[in-house]
């Protein structure tokens, strides 16, 4: 019996939900229930009603996902699936930071560890992160961590200064200014588009400074028939699902992420059999990571 259809009969036994970002391998995002970005994520993980959750996906998202869902299994199938930028930050780090600016509010990227969210006030992803600062109101002072380069971003949009954290995802951080004026140079018919993780310079030089979701959205109503993109490869192949008429070309062959590499077919096949690696937060972390979680998810629901 072919890879694919065990796991679809497994996830039919197990009463289990696949969840995979749109950075994961084509396959994989073929074989899911739902993909999407972090924000995306974080929304179908708070309102699954399966069993099991397997999360195609790095850590932090895994751990979102049990966080707000301590009744049912979390499923990591590649146990070392993590992300850089989220060991960036400590909850001890952002402790001493906190103590640096007693009162101000903590926003904090969902990439990031559970004990990191349980120590901020509210989290974020890429595609929200603008109106969740702008929910905290007239603050002297707000902490944005982990990614300095989404928090530079948030800064031009809201015109005022935070406090930031000096992490980054060494993926986007590849992505240099020469690089895309060598593809604009190649393709002048095309626009460019970029994830908010990349460096403030490379955004300057794009035409769309958007998240992996906003991306996807984008290319449904877009007149333009041609993208440069600049971010993860996996996105490649949601966007070419979701605009089979545009054509997209990656601007650097090192916009790969090995993390969200790690896992394959036979993994998630294994993970369904075993019911391991499952993923777990303790109690008192994940009361406080949920509480931010679900702020974001209040305020980003909102209208306007």
């Amino acid at each position: 019996m072919d890879v694919r259809e065990q796991i679809r009969g497994l996830c039919r036994e197990r009463n289990a939900v696949i969840l995979a970002h749109t950075y994961q391998p084509g396959e994989i995002q073929d074989l899911a229930d739902f993909v999407g970005d972090s924000y995306g994520l974080s929304r179908k993980a708070a309102g699954v009603e399966a069993a099991v959750i397997v999360f195609c996906g790095v850590r932090f998202m895994a751990e979102t996902a049990a966080v707000l869902n301590p009744e049912r299994t979390v499923l990591l199938p590649a146990a070392d699936a993590g992300c850089p930028m989220a060991d960036m930050i400590t909850a001890d780090q952002l402790r001493e930071l906190k103590a640096k600016h007693p009162g101000a509010p903590v926003v904090c990227y969902v990439n990031s560890t559970a004990e990191v969210k349980a120590e901020s006030t509210i989290c974020c992803t890429s595609s929200n992160a603008v109106k969740v600062v702008q929910s905290l109101g007239d603050q002297a002072e707000i902490l944005f961590v982990p990614d300095q380069y989404l928090g530079k971003f948030v800064e031009r949009q809201i015109r005022r200064p935070l406090v930031l954290w000096e992490g980054f995802c060494p993926t986007h951080a590849m992505v240099r200014q020469e690089t895309i004026q060598r593809v604009r140079r190649e393709h002048p018919d095309a626009e460019v588009m970029v994830h908010p993780e990349c460096l403030p310079e490379v955004q300057d030089l794009a035409d769309h400074v958007l998240s992996t979701g906003q991306m996807c959205e984008l290319v449904r109503t877009t007149a333009c028939r041609k993208f440069l993109v600049g971010t993860e490869v996996g996105i490649l192949h949601t966007l070419k699902k979701r605009a089979p008429h545009i054509e997209f070309i990656h601007v650097s062959p090192f916009l790969r992420c090995p993390n969200m590499k790690k896992i394959t077919l036979d993994k998630i096949l294994r993970s369904l059999q075993t019911l391991e690696p499952r993923v777990t937060v303790a109690p008192e972390i994940a009361a406080g990571a949920r509480q931010a979680i679900e702020r974001m998810l209040a305020v980003a629901s909102r209208g306007g």
